[in-house]
């Protein structure tokens, strides 16, 4: 579903200077599986994804969806997409907002009502459905956006940070959200800093630092020989740190 070859991706540090933040990764995802994105800070797990969605382009390499490469307009409906820090009209309600999202991908009004419906009570934001988005708190604008990015119950799921100012009743909810989409044949895309949710939902994990690909596979290749993902993951990156000092 989403494929990625020698992606290289610079940016500009005042007039003639630059640094690598991608350095020329390979990567597929394939259909109907939960892969986990995994990085320190600064690891360029952001630039991938604005890649992929192509908000920015990259210097060399490609990204492809379904084979078509994602400046192709015709792979937009097949994404649903919510950012590390999303931001709305918040004027408008949880209802209003989804209504916009939903026509904007092609839906036809009933269709919407009965999705809005469905995603508010599972995300549970029934109650407050009719209330402008600025009122929300920070783990209610988390879960809208989760909403968004679902109304127009997309094939593939990039998902930026998605736990993100979750407390844990929030965090369990959208965690479950994220495996039933995986168990419903959705491809799910997503970064986290929360290893313990990326051991529990993820098929499969990539795991990025300084712009390279340093392991993708399924987490048990990683874990052999350590107690958990955490530990695993501290291990691997440590050991780049040696290696670069």
């Amino acid at each position: 579903m989403i494929k990625i070859e020698n992606l290289t991706k610079y940016y500009k540090i005042g007039l003639k200077g630059k640094t690598i933040a991608v350095d020329s990764l390979n990567l597929t995802v394939r259909k109907g599986e939960v892969f986990g994105f995994l990085g320190p800070n600064g690891a360029g797990k952001s630039t991938v994804i604005k890649i992929i969605m192509n908000f920015i382009r990259p210097d060399k390499g490609q990204a492809m969806i379904k084979d078509r490469p994602v400046s192709d307009p015709s792979v937009r409906h097949l994404l649903g997409f919510l950012p590390e820090n999303p931001l709305f009209y918040d004027h408008l309600t949880a209802e209003e907002l989804l209504r916009f999202g939903g026509r904007a991908s092609g839906m036809d009004i009933p269709s919407i009502k009965t999705r809005t419906h469905a995603l508010l009570e599972r995300l549970n934001l029934s109650h407050a459905a009719k209330r402008q988005i600025r009122t929300y708190s920070k783990g209610m604008a988390q879960r809208v956006g989760l909403a968004l990015a679902l109304v127009h119950n997309p094939e593939i799921c990039i998902l930026d940070e998605p736990m993100s100012g979750l407390d844990p009743l929030g965090r369990r909810m959208v965690a479950d959200l994220i495996c039933d989409l995986g168990q419903s044949g959705r491809t799910v895309f997503f970064s986290s800093h929360i290893l313990s949710d990326i051991e529990r939902l993820c098929d499969r994990v990539g795991i990025l630092h300084k712009g390279r690909l340093l392991f993708s596979g399924e987490i048990s290749g990683l874990t052999m020989e350590r107690v958990d993902l955490e530990s695993a993951f501290i291990a691997l990156i440590g050991s780049q740190k040696e290696k670069l000092s």
